[in-house]
């Protein structure tokens, strides 16, 4: 059977039913051993959830990928019980801003207080660190920012410059990196994604600043969407010094609910706990967002740093124009009636389907595009705004964007810990430990012909 997004041979990821005869051995194994989590389904990547379909997910990378479920987790947490301490591990996780709203939204409460209770509910399971993700997103933003306004200066100079495309969304990276390749990457920002720079942060400097050997952290990421557990699969999630990966697990938020459900608990009934802080000993103060609708900002921060630093306009309000539907909008800044910024945001991959045949015709006149593989944005990501049907579940992403709305928005320019992990952790914010820490290069092959065939 074909994929229904893929126009030349078989996927070989529709696999929804568990015939042990299709089944890799290791996976056949870990089904096998029971515990009181055995219910809980494995994670996989189906076909209704594929973003980068043309054969692109291995047979191996589809093991690594179901191997990330709650059983890993509790497999962990089970062995940390145990009197072996030589296979104790420091249990950290990061959640994903985005993840949040989902637990605000189905408990009927507010978004600092879904984070403070699911801090709690992790602490119970026997989670040692719980970190906020929005930190490593400053750092990403902010290496965004100017790498747009060096590529704009460039412009001229360089011939893939713009437009630039955002790196954040790991469902577009893995389309554009194995199907569009050589024709797109070029465009996009090097800038790292949060969970891939959180993981640098974890493994790195909290490891250090905790005396601790990266091996000995098992560290795992609550994200939206399952792309986040392929990308934990790349290199640049691989510290080849110390043998580790930098995120052990990802976890979807409806994962993290359905542990909820089994142990049958009812998030407002347990103890608020405050994030952890990298710096050890301290907690979090309030939960704030980086601003943006449905994602993490980088559109209008970096369109308001760039009118800033290229033109001296200081933009305090962002209008977007809804073009052909409401998941592509377009924001321009005018100066001398010449229009000399020109964004677009552009969601689901219908929309990125037509800004690339754009490319492809010379005719994509953007600047800079906020590309997000999931329609709606990240709080739309299937890993928690769906119905049991598989459809995106509207009246959940109505109150997941609202309880959104409602956290304070901080700059990340105003961010005290990301100015000290500059000078502490990086060197400076132009150190050459900089660009290998928080910058990644995208692989440059020969586009697949076909892809550009494929009806969204």
């Amino acid at each position: 059977m074909k994929c229904e997004n893929c126009t030349k041979k078989e996927c070989s990821k529709k696999q929804k039913n568990h015939d042990p005869q299709s089944m890799p051995a290791d996976v056949l194994h870990s089904n096998e051993e029971k515990s009181e989590f055995h219910k809980l389904a494995n994670a996989q990547i189906f076909l209704s959830d594929c973003l980068a379909c043309e054969n692109c997910i291995t047979s191996e990378e589809a093991v690594r990928v179901s191997q990330q479920n709650q059983k890993e987790l509790f497999r962990v947490l089970n062995l940390n019980k145990k009197c072996d301490t030589s296979k104790h591990k420091v249990v950290a996780v990061s959640v994903c801003p985005q993840s949040l709203p989902y637990f605000a939204a189905k408990f009927n409460i507010c978004v600092a207080e879904a984070a403070k209770r699911l801090c709690g509910f992790l602490r119970n399971l026997g989670v040692h660190y719980i970190f906020d993700t929005t930190i490593a997103a400053d750092f990403s933003i902010l290496e965004s920012q100017k790498e747009f306004v060096q590529r704009y200066r460039h412009q001229h100079q360089e011939p893939f410059a713009l437009p630039m495309f955002a790196s954040a969304c790991p469902g577009w990276i893995q389309y554009a990196e194995r199907v569009l390749s050589s024709l797109v990457t070029p465009y996009i920002c090097t800038a790292k994604s949060p969970p891939q720079i959180m993981g640098s942060l974890v493994k790195g400097y909290f490891a250090k600043q905790q005396n601790l050997s990266p091996d000995k952290i098992f560290h795992m990421i609550v994200a939206p969407c399952y792309d986040k557990k392929l990308e934990a699969l790349q290199e640049d999630f691989y510290a080849p010094l110390c043998s580790s990966h930098n995120v052990d697990c990802v976890l979807t938020s409806g994962e993290i609910f359905q542990i909820m459900e089994q142990r049958k608990t009812y998030l407002k009934e347990v103890t608020e706990v405050a994030f952890d802080t990298l710096f050890g000993g301290i907690k979090e103060g309030e939960l704030i967002q980086l601003g943006g609708r449905r994602s993490d900002g980088y559109l209008e921060h970096i369109f308001k740093h760039a009118a800033k630093e290229l033109f001296d306009t200081d933009v305090k309000e962002i209008t977007y124009k809804v073009l052909k539907n409401k998941d592509f909008q377009e924001v321009t800044l005018e100066k001398d009636g010449e229009t000399v910024l020109r964004f677009a945001a552009a969601y689901g991959f219908r929309n990125i389907q037509n800004m690339v045949l754009k490319l492809k015709k010379g005719k994509c006149f953007y600047h800079f595009v906020e590309v997000l593989a999931c329609p709606g944005g990240c709080l739309n990501g299937k890993g928690q705004a769906q119905t049991e049907d598989g459809k995106s579940d509207k009246a959940l992403l109505h109150q997941m964007e609202e309880v959104h709305a409602a956290v304070p928005v901080q700059l990340p320019e105003t961010s005290g810990h990301v100015q000290k992990l500059y000078q502490e952790w990086l060197e400076g914010m132009d150190s050459t430990w900089v660009g290998e820490t928080l910058h990644t290069k995208y692989s440059m092959g020969k586009p697949a012909a076909p892809s550009f065939d494929i009806k969204w």
